[in-house]
Parts: C-alpha cells; sequence; structure tokens
C-alpha cells in the first residue's frame, strides 16, 4: 500500500494557486462540486516518490479565515472538520512575491490552527524585475515555517516543495500570534475556561460560530459574552496586531528596490480600464473572440459532423437490416455526435477566456464592466457568458462558474440563453428571408441584415431585463461585494492554458454528455416509430399514392420521409399539440418543427423542408425559400406572412435552445429546480410574445 499525503492548497485570489495546483498535479486531477452545492471542488494526486503520493485539494481563493462569501466559508470548513473527507495534513499557503504582506494575513490564520504549514512564495521569476529581495531563512525563521521559492513558469522550486510535503511531520507548529495582545484579559480566562485547548480555535468558535471538536459552549459563571459588536472590535483588533507584526518580520528579511525595478503596470491600466478606451479595447477583442469561434471551429465542426454522418451510413452498411442497426446507426452515433461536434467551440472558447485570465487582463473586464451590470443583478464578470453565448450557451454557462457570488450566478446561468447562439442563425436565415423584403433602407441598410441585427440586440436585452426581474425574485443570504483582485500583467504559462481547455471539454463531455445523449436517442425513437401499421408501411402507401406523379427518387424519398415523420409519435404528437401552437399562426407540420428542433435549433429547417416535401436542408437556400414561399394553409391563404415569420423569430429567440442547454444548466446549478424555472420562463415568454405578435400582425 502506498502512503497518501492529503495536502491542502490554500491562498488569496490570483496569487496562482491554480498554476501550482497544476505543477503539482499535471492531468491526475478531477473537478467536481461539494456535494449538494455548487462550489467547484479540485482534487489530483502528485506523485511524491515511489512509495509516497500527495492528495492534493485545491480550496477556492480566501483572503482570510474570515469568511465573506457562502463559497469561502464552505471551502473552509474542510480545514475546521477533522472528520471531513478532505482534511488535510499539511497545508500549503500560496503566496504571491509583490503582494507578500497582505498574504501573510491568512498564513497566520491558517498557523493558528494548529496545521503544519509550509509558504510558497511563487512568481519568484519576477523579483528581479521587481526589485525584490528576500532574505528566506531569516524569514523561515521568524515565521517558523519552511519556505518554497517558486516559478511555475519557468518549473523552478516545485521539487522543492515536493519534499517539503513530504518531510511534513519536521514542521514546527507554534502558533504564529499570542492572542493575549488583542486582549489581555478575555484571553486569559479563555485560556482558564478551555485549558489545552487551541486558542486560535477557541476563538473562532465563540466570534464566528465554528464548531471544533472537544470545544464545547458551556461556560462558567465567571464568562460574560461579548456583544456583537465587542467581537467586531477584537475581530479589528487582531488583524491590526497580525499586519503589525508581520510588517515588522518583513521589514527585516523582504526588500524593494524601486530603482530596479520596470514596470508597466500602471500605464496598461490606465489605458485597459478608461471610460471610454477601456469599452472600446474589451468589445475589440471579444469580437475578435466571436469571430475566431465562428471561422475557427467551422472546419473541425463540420469535420465532425461528416465523419459521424458516414460512421452512421456505415454502420447501416456493415451491420443486419433491424432495431438494433437502427438504434445504433441513427440513434446513439447521432448522439454522441451531438456532444462531440460541441467541442471545438467549447475548447476555443475556454482557449481565449484563460488566455485572458492568465494574462491578468480578465480583472480589469470585471472592474470595468462591474458598474454596467450591476443594476441588473448581475456581476462584471457576466458580460463573458452573455457575450460569449453568441457562439453557443454550453460553454458560456459554464464559464460563469468564475463568478464568486452565488446569486449573481445562477442569474447569469439562467438568462445566458437568451443570447443568440451559432444554432439559431439557420432558423432566422430562412425565415427572414421568407418574410421580410429584401430593400434597402436609406438606400444604404438592407432591412433583412437590420432585422439579424434586431436579433441579437433582442436577445442581449431580454437577458438583462429578465436578470433585472431575477434580482428581485431570487432570494439569497449573502451580501454581494465587489472585491476583485488587480494581478500583475504577465504571459500565460501553456501549461496552465491546457489544463483550463482540457479540463472544461472533460467536464462537458463526461457530464451534460450523458444527458445529451439519453434525450437524443428518445427523440429519435418518437420519430422512427409509430403507433399505427401506416408508419411501417409508409413506403408502399406514398409510392402507390404518387405512381403516376412521375416523381424523381430524391422527391418520392422526401414524400416518404414526410409521411413517415407525420405517422410517428412525435408527429402525433404534433397534431396533438397543433391546437395549443395554433394561436401564434403556426400549422401542425411548423409546430412538429418547432418541436423536433427541441434536439437542436438547426434542424428546424431540414424538417421543416422535409415537411413541406420541398427537399433536403443541404439544397440551394435560395430554392427552399422559394419553395416554402408557395406553401399555403388547409383553407388556401398563404402559410408564411409576416405574423408567422416574426411569431416565429420571436420564439425561437426567447424559447429554450436545446437540450445540451438544458442538460449544462443542470450539471451547473446542480439542481432540476433551477432548470425547469429557467425552461418555463423562457417557454412562457417565448409563447406569449409569439402569440402576441401573430395576433397583432
Amino acid at each position: 500500500m502506498k502512503n497518501t499525503i492529503k495536502v491542502a492548497l490554500v491562498g488569496n485570489p490570483n496569487v496562482g494557486k491554480t498554476s501550482v495546483f497544476n505543477a503539482l498535479t499535471g492531468l491526475n486531477q478531477r473537478v467536481g462540486n461539494y456535494p449538494g452545492i455548487t462550489v467547484e471542488r479540485k482534487v489530483g494526486n502528485s506523485k511524491l516518490n515511489e512509495e509516497t503520493t500527495a492528495k492534493v485539494i485545491d480550496l477556492p481563493g480566501t483572503y482570510s479565515i474570515n469568511a465573506s462569501s457562502k463559497d469561502e466559508e464552505i471551502a473552509l470548513k474542510v480545514l475546521f472538520d477533522p472528520k471531513n473527507h478532505d482534511y488535510p495534513d499539511v497545508v500549503v499557503v500560496v503566496a504571491e512575491v509583490e503582494n507578500l504582506k497582505r498574504n501573510l494575513l491568512l498564513f497566520s490564520q491558517i498557523k493558528d490552527l494548529g496545521f503544519p504549514c509550509i509558504l510558497a512564495i511563487n512568481m519568484a521569476d519576477r523579483m528581479a524585475l521587481k526589485g525584490i529581495s528576500i532574505d528566506v531563512p531569516q524569514l523561515e525563521k521568524e515565521l517558523n515555517t519552511k519556505i518554497a521559492l517558486i516559478s511555475v513558469r519557468k518549473n523552478q522550486g516545485i521539487d522543492q516543495l515536493k519534499q517539503l510535503i513530504l518531510n511534513y511531520q519536521d514542521l514546527k507548529i507554534n502558533s504564529f500570534l499570542d492572542l493575549k495582545l488583542v486582549d489581555e484579559a478575555h484571553f486569559e480566562l479563555m485560556e482558564k475556561l478551555y485549558p489545552n485547548q487551541n486558542a486560535y480555535k477557541v476563538w473562532l468558535h465563540h466570534s464566528q460560530k465554528i464548531s471544533f471538536d472537544g470545544i464545547s459552549t458551556v461556560l462558567g459563571s465567571s464568562y460574560k459574552p461579548k456583544t456583537e459588536s465587542e467581537i467586531k472590535k477584537l475581530q479589528q483588533r487582531e488583524t491590526i496586531k497580525r499586519y503589525q507584526l508581520i510588517g515588522e518580520i518583513l521589514k527585516a528579511t523582504y526588500v524593494i528596490d524601486a530603482s530596479k525595478a520596470t514596470d508597466l503596470r500602471a500605464k496598461l491600466d490606465r489605458v485597459f480600464t478608461h471610460k471610454i478606451f477601456g469599452y472600446v479595447i474589451f468589445f475589440a477583442i471579444m469580437l475578435f473572440v466571436f469571430q475566431a469561434i465562428f471561422e475557427w471551429s467551422g472546419v473541425p465542426m463540420d469535420f465532425i459532423d461528416g465523419s459521424f454522418s458516414s460512421l452512421s451510413e456505415w454502420v447501416k452498411t456493415v451491420l443486419p437490416e433491424g432495431k438494433l442497426s437502427e438504434l445504433i446507426s441513427d440513434g446513439i452515433i447521432p448522439g454522441i455526435g451531438g456532444v462531440v461536434i460541441f467541442i471545438p467551440q467549447i475548447a476555443i472558447l475556454f482557449l481565449f477566456v484563460a488566455l485572458l485570465e492568465e494574462s491578468g487582463y480578465m480583472s480589469r473586464v470585471v472592474f470595468l464592466m462591474d458598474r454596467v451590470m450591476r443594476p441588473f443583478g448581475l456581476s462584471g464578470k457576466s458580460v463573458v457568458p452573455l457575450i460569449s453565448g453568441n457562439a453557443c450557451a454550453i460553454p458560456a454557462i459554464m464559464s460563469a462558474r468564475n463568478i464568486e457570488n452565488s446569486k449573481e450566478r445562477l442569474i447569469t446561468m439562467l438568462v445566458t440563453p437568451f443570447a443568440t447562439c451559432s444554432a439559431r442563425i439557420p432558423v432566422y436565415v430562412i425565415i427572414i428571408s421568407l418574410v421580410i423584403p429584401d430593400e434597402k433602407v436609406l438606400d444604404f441598410f438592407s432591412l433583412q441584415a437590420l432585422t439579424m441585427a434586431a436579433m441579437y440586440f433582442l436577445g442581449f436585452f431580454m437577458a438583462l431585463f429578465s436578470a433585472w426581474l431575477m434580482k428581485y425574485a431570487i432570494k439569497a443570504k449573502e451580501k454581494s461585494y465587489f472585491i476583485i483582485e488587480m494581478p500583475s500583467y504577465k504571459l500565460p504559462i501553456f501549461k496552465n492554458v491546457f489544463y483550463t481547455v482540457f479540463e472544461k471539454t472533460k467536464e462537458f463531455v463526461l457530464g451534460a454528455g450523458k444527458i445529451i445523449l439519453a434525450l437524443s436517442v428518445i427523440l429519435w425513437f418518437l420519430g422512427t416509430h409509430g403507433p399505427s401499421e401506416t408508419f411501417g408501411q409508409a413506403e408502399t402507401i406514398v409510392t402507390e399514392k404518387h405512381i403516376n406523379d412521375n416523381l424523381s427518387e430524391t422527391e418520392l424519398a422526401d414524400e416518404i420521409a414526410g409521411y413517415q415523420l407525420e405517422t410517428s409519435y412525435i408527429g402525433k404528437i404534433g397534431h396533438t399539440i397543433q391546437p395549443v401552437f395554433a394561436p401564434l399562426g403556426y400549422d401542425w407540420k411548423v409546430s412538429i418543427a418547432v418541436l423536433t428542433s427541441f434536439a437542436a435549433r438547426e434542424v428546424f429547417v431540414g424538417n421543416l423542408a422535409t415537411l413541406y416535401n420541398i427537399g433536403s436542408s443541404g439544397e440551394d437556400e435560395e430554392l427552399i425559400v422559394g419553395k416554402m414561399k408557395t406553401q399555403v394553409r388547409e383553407d388556401g391563404s398563404p402559410m408564411f406572412t409576416l405574423g408567422t415569420g416574426v411569431s416565429l423569430l420571436l420564439f425561437y429567440a426567447f424559447a429554450m435552445q436545446c437540450i445540451s442547454t438544458i442538460a449544462i444548466t443542470r450539471k451547473e446549478t446542480n439542481s432540476w429546480k433551477w432548470t425547469i424555472v429557467q425552461v418555463i420562463f423562457m417557454t412562457v415568454l417565448a409563447y406569449v410574445s409569439a402569440m402576441l405578435a401573430y395576433q397583432i400582425l
């Protein structure tokens, strides 16, 4: 049996803790949520030697033991409960070389809990650039700890850190601060009431109601409880005393020679956070990212689509005809393809998100956008999911994890699907071509192009309006504070970027992919099976019906496919729900096309073409539009009028996008409740808007 050492990685936000985690664990890591909550939990393994492995738990960033958010509180519980599965043997506190004084506050508190502690000072390669020098032996002596000067970028100090973890039992666990310096009388009394107990744990037990084994709330008659105001004052004095002690230690061990520093940070910040140019630069970057997601993902997505189509056809030729062959070729393989085809967009989006975060620019964006987003109940960090949702809602919802406040994170995930994703574009193009005249406005702007642009703006503004409503509807105990760390600018570390892209992509494939595959197979079954004998005799019935019509093979195949879809279970459902969609202006064929596009928005056009027997979606777009314009209702009136077209545009603008989006919302919120609320809210909004548009027009 190999020995396992449990290691907790702790640190302030933006000190490079994730970089250290990646350097220690590589690809031997997994990401998930703490049970029952949406706080991310990252665990990985690091081989220390042949006999010993470190289980590394990366706790969310926090500034102190005095948790100010639910995320911090839940994460820190790992350090308070010895029965917790992740309770560490040793704690590695990651600090950043330029902000050592602030980082050491957390270190001092963790050390006072009685853990063996290692101080890992990250970004040591920037010391010369910043004119920083550290007397490491003297600092180790003053802090009663061991220090590893590390640089993940240069791959320096990681082996030393592993060796210190391996020998963690040699570390001293002396308290950092004598609490009697805060209030001598109070803490002397605590010492008498709780003999042989950790003084700092006793203090946390009384000041923050944190439970520790062996510490009881039963007190002697000599104890007079402190008021909440008195406790607050003691906490402030404790923090001041810690900073005073840290300042004295650093005065003798940590030197910054400003004359040797070469820093462009202030100059860059003046540009990137400018009240005008800051927004211009940000939207230019987002435009580039958005364009890259469209352009770069096109080739691999087409390749994946073609490969799975070829694989499906190959399976049909290899396996004997039957239900099993149909299930594999038309259900399972397309279902898997429906998962894999999103990988290029997810990978590209998170590639750029990782690059922007690693460089330090993303923090400036959050600072810049927070003032704009906050009145709507959102965070500055919400802007990234909302904009990237124009490519695909799936990676956009996943990117909302970076929002610390749980209410703001939830609202962001719930409203992101309003952004116009790329799957809606084929639907918009066909409908706009059908009902919007190809005319110029002011002899310059295309009316159709303006309508397409209006759909994008409509989705974004509806997301903001919905967020504003949810701000009042969703209650949260935690308060929202805007505290943002402005890290130094730096070149991204390729290894960190790679791990981020790999982990996010893997999470989607293994998490949401299972739900997408299952629902895809269900929809395949409903579309390829029927309740009556006529479904199985579609080819014979249609062939006899058109025996004298001289149809081509393609036209006959379209007629058969349309008849099969009409008589299938999903066709019967379409006929059943047609009265529901009638107020929106849809006949049973449009109703089926809308219903089946729940699998993926882009299939609406193909299904509509099949149902109206006007050829496949792969035909020339103008030819399909021309044929669809000739379609009429049972009473002989035109099917696709301005009212029907606007109704469809609004329905697709506001309705839940697809089963993939539902799957990822369920996974990220860890709640069917909020997923169902999202689906109902968007569906009702889509239905009412589409109905009003049709009835008025």
